[in-house]
């Protein structure tokens, strides 16, 4: 059995409260009114040397409301920061919890062989489905209470002087918004706990009944989630660029969902080897795993250039208003993570021997977070904060906080079970696998 050393349980909690103590500083210090913008955007001016020019009569009286305008823009944005800065981790972690337990379903319903004396680890990951899935709802609620912008149709005002929202509402409503989600967070977790209690049954013997039920329980999962997944990208995240929309969009957010699920996997696998736990995982476990990574990153850069050639060459004004505004005010994150989630991955792991060795998988696989992370980052940021952007207190704090979390959530439930299954029916074939 594993027991979660006090070392794991004191880092955590040293990440939780450093993140907790920058959130709410964050929330502080944004600022209290449109008043202290403008003269926070005057104190820009006047650092990088801009000149006041002298203007008379209508001229002086529209640049005055086109400043106070842009004043109140900026307002919106940097009350939005620390709101986008905790949902981007909050939602990508969720989804990588969701995504390992995909993967997790993916191996019980093509009854894979290889994979068995990973399930535990698997399970451990999913477990964070709870407590995530509860954070991403409290802060779409909180967004739903309007005490940010993150989705701007949420504001009644706005919807009513935009006619492309307006055509949008029987969709895009709170009441309906805040059931669909809590549909699929409630349904993600529901098929979890039952696979994983059958799971956990079969350790006290092997039940060809329960053996079944998991594979159809997998199977009718899989189904439920390539459904809601589409649909979940489309609310929580596409929604908030409202005028925009990609049928590849869905596809997309999959593909950076699996690549962090399985490289997380990894990780967690490679670290629990180290500590020698996991006595019957191989370096052809390692390379299955790795070789995934690889898999998914090139599948990433193929929907990521697919979205983007077809939007580009099209040339739609409502379309390539996405682009633009990424290619404008975040173009180095916005190529960057091309180079991390696919550039660099291939290149480290394209050599076969690469894969079977701990450290260069480790090394690649912080890659692929950061990479996907910052996709994250680009694809909810734009939206919320436009061009007000940067890495600051809020951003750095937010990933450290859920972090904590995660991990404090993923080693108490390793803990709870043996980590090698028991009696799984491709377990001896599995603990002597070698490719």
């Amino acid at each position: 059995m594993y027991t979660m050393s006090s070392k794991i349980k004191l880092f955590s909690l040293i990440l939780v409260i450093i993140g907790a103590i920058g959130l709410i500083y964050s929330f502080i210090d944004a600022p209290s009114s449109v008043e202290e913008v403008k003269e926070m955007l005057h104190s820009d001016q006047a650092s990088h040397g801009a000149e006041s020019v002298a203007m008379e009569g209508s001229h002086a009286s529209e640049e005055d409301t086109h400043a106070d305008e842009h004043a109140e823009h900026v307002y919106h944005q940097l009350l939005n920061k620390p709101w986008a800065a905790l949902y981007v981790p909050a939602l990508f972690i969720f989804l990588i919890s969701l995504g390992v337990f995909v993967f997790y379903a993916l191996q019980n319903a093509s009854q894979a062989g290889w994979s068995p004396v990973l399930f535990r680890v698997m399970e451990g990951i999913s477990s964070y489905l709870v407590p995530g899935g509860i954070i991403v709802y409290i802060l779409l609620v909180l967004s739903s209470l309007h005490l940010n912008h993150l989705f701007v149709w949420m504001d009644p005002e706005v919807v009513a002087h935009d006619e492309i929202i307006q055509n949008k509402v029987a969709y895009l409503n709170t009441p309906f918004f805040l059931a669909r989600a809590a549909f699929y967070i409630i349904g993600w977790i529901l098929f979890s706990k039952l696979i994983i209690k059958n799971s956990r049954k079969l350790d006290d013997g092997f039940d060809l009944g329960l053996h079944k039920r998991n594979f159809k329980l997998s199977a009718g999962f899989l189904v439920f989630f390539i459904v809601t997944e589409s649909m979940m990208s489309w609310d929580w995240i596409m929604s908030i660029d409202t005028h925009w929309f990609s049928t590849l969009f869905g596809w997309f957010v999959l593909a950076s969902i699996l690549v962090s699920a399985v490289t997380t996997i990894a990780l967690v696998t490679i670290y629990l080897k180290s500590k020698g736990y996991l006595e019957y995982v191989n370096n052809s476990h390692i390379h299955d795993l790795a070789k995934f990574m690889m898999g998914f990153s090139i599948f990433w850069a193929y929907l990521w250039f697919s979205q983007f050639l077809l939007i580009w060459y099209a040339n739609i004004p409502e379309e390539v208003t996405y682009y633009a505004s990424r290619l404008e005010d975040y173009p180095v994150l916005f190529f960057g993570t091309v180079i991390l989630n696919w550039v660099l991955p291939m290149l480290i792991l394209i050599n076969s021997d690469f894969k079977r060795i701990n450290w260069i998988v480790v090394f690649a696989g912080i890659i692929i977070l950061l990479g996907n992370y910052i996709n994250f980052f680009v694809m909810i940021m734009p939206g919320t904060v436009g061009e007000s952007w940067f890495i600051g207190i809020p951003e750095i704090s937010s990933v450290l906080l859920v972090s904590g979390i995660f991990i404090y959530t993923v080693f108490s439930a390793l803990a709870k079970a043996p980590l090698t299954v028991k009696h799984s029916a491709f377990l001896e074939e599995s603990k002597h696998y070698h490719y």
